[in-house]
């Protein structure tokens, strides 16, 4: 199956760097600035950030590869491209099954991915009121507490969130994704960069880079080892079809290898600015850096309130959390779009509108949850914890290593070496990192988690 001659029906990034917005912006999501911050103060700091760069480094960009290898390949949504590699290489049709998975991740996590998003939209209001200044840190826990509780303001931001995404996905692949990353990702990394240089006048920036950096692995459990690793999957979109049907779009001639390592360093650069742009400014205000999910909620407001040019600074803040949502939200519905347009003769509008319809209604339970239905536990978990478990630490590492089992095993060298491109050394590495490191590591990973290993 020769990728010259095909491109895929739903078109084709312009160039490279198209591609690398896309997919960095795919990449670059709320796990960056939201999450990674507070489950780095969770377990340990630097110990954990090492831990994390580990699994970025080994799991995380060799799946990258494979992921953007078959979606090129394939030319296909994730679903019918691993149903025609699998017939063309010889594998089982059960392979097909993984392209499903992967879709149904994106479409789940969509549906919470885009009320959280919803909940930074409204904040960016609100910083820019200057509702926050002065007020302490009661005031404001209570003014999240209000915000979250009432179901249908929730509910309003997370459809105009939801609105937002779907515009975008409707309008195409260079006319609607390019061209919004084209915008959106530098104008996060501007913003970025000047809260990195805002926290640098704080006097505790060193604080945070002792806190992301000094190594304390006693405070390191295998469950926060798991926590790394789906970190690394989320943050970087690996199983859940987005990076497969992004490199379904890319030029032949690109370089998956060269792509694909600018697009995990971009993410991981933008993590770690993340945390030194937010623990200078927690420690400047006494805060507490391991302070969960309301670290970006709750705590930092109290900083934004307190501070010189807070509302400047607070309101550019959840504008980045908002650009990085965004862009990671396109990707997550942009595979099951393309599967109806293949699949059922859809037009894109009449696809984006289904099936943001249908995400958005999931999306209610997530809201829900914080408030009518908070009291309602699956295996001890709201339902919005429950998906984000379930996404995060199971069905991305579990799609990411059957992806790795996939490219590595059942596709064939030449096929999968014709489109690397990367050399005979790079490609000898990266073959023995997907066929044996990757998938060993995430088996063991799980099996020490569920407690498996020791009873073996």
């Amino acid at each position: 199956m020769a990728t010259e001659s095909r491109i895929s029906i739903h078109g084709q990034w312009s160039n490279r760097l198209a591609f690398i917005l896309a997919a960095t912006g795919s990449a670059v999501g709320l796990g960056n600035i939201w999450k990674f911050p507070y489950i780095t103060g969770m377990n340990g700091g630097g110990a954990f950030v090492l831990v994390y760069l580990l699994c970025i480094l080994c799991i995380g960009i060799p799946i990258l590869m494979a992921e953007s290898m078959l979606g090129r390949r394939g030319r296909q949504s994730p679903i019918n491209t691993m149903a025609a590699l699998a017939a063309e290489e010889g594998g089982a049709k059960v392979w097909a099954w993984l392209g499903w998975m992967g879709v149904l991740a994106g479409f789940l996590i969509l549906s919470y991915y885009s009320v959280i998003a919803g909940w930074a939209l409204a904040y960016v209001f609100r910083a820019a009121s200057g509702l926050f200044t002065g007020l302490d840190a009661e005031s404001i826990n209570n003014i999240f507490g209000s915000f979250v509780s009432d179901p249908e303001r929730t509910l309003a931001w997370h459809s105009i969130f939801m609105v937002m995404t779907m515009v975008v996905v409707a309008r195409g692949v260079q006319h609607g994704l390019e061209k919004s990353v084209r915008y959106m990702m530098p104008a996060l990394f501007i913003v970025l960069i000047v809260l990195v240089l805002y926290a640098a006048t704080t006097g505790y920036f060193s604080y945070g880079l002792r806190f992301m950096f000094a190594t304390d692995f006693s405070r390191l459990s295998w469950n926060a080892v798991l926590m790394a690793m789906g970190h690394a999957f989320f943050t970087l979109s690996l199983g859940m079809g987005a990076i497969m049907m992004y490199g379904s779009y890319l030029p032949a001639h690109t370089s998956i290898a060269k792509t694909s390592l600018i697009i995990a360093g971009a993410d991981t650069v933008v993590a770690l600015m993340a945390g030194l742009a937010i623990f200078p400014i927690v420690f400047a205000n006494g805060l507490e850096p391991a302070s969960g999910a309301g670290l970006i909620f709750k705590t930092l407001p109290i900083a934004f309130g307190q501070m010189d040019a807070g509302i400047l600074i607070g309101t550019l803040f959840f504008i980045l959390l908002v650009f990085a949502a965004w862009t990671s939200s396109m990707s997550l519905i942009e595979p099951a779009v393309a599967w109806l347009v293949e699949n059922h003769g859809m037009s894109r509008i009449s696809a984006s509108v289904w099936l943001g319809v249908l995400s958005w209604l999931l999306g209610i339970a997530s809201i829900l949850s914080f408030n009518h239905w908070e009291q309602y536990k699956f295996w001890g978990k709201t339902f919005f914890d429950l998906l984000d478990y379930l996404t995060a630490n199971v069905m991305l590492p579990l799609g990411g290593l059957l992806i790795a089992i996939f490219a590595g095993w059942v596709v064939g060298v030449k096929s999968s070496y014709d489109e690397m491109d990367n050399g005979k050394r790079g490609y000898a590495l990266w073959l023995f990192l997907v066929r044996y490191v990757t998938p060993v590591a995430v088996i063991l990973i799980f099996l020490n988690v569920s407690g498996l290993l020791d009873w073996l």
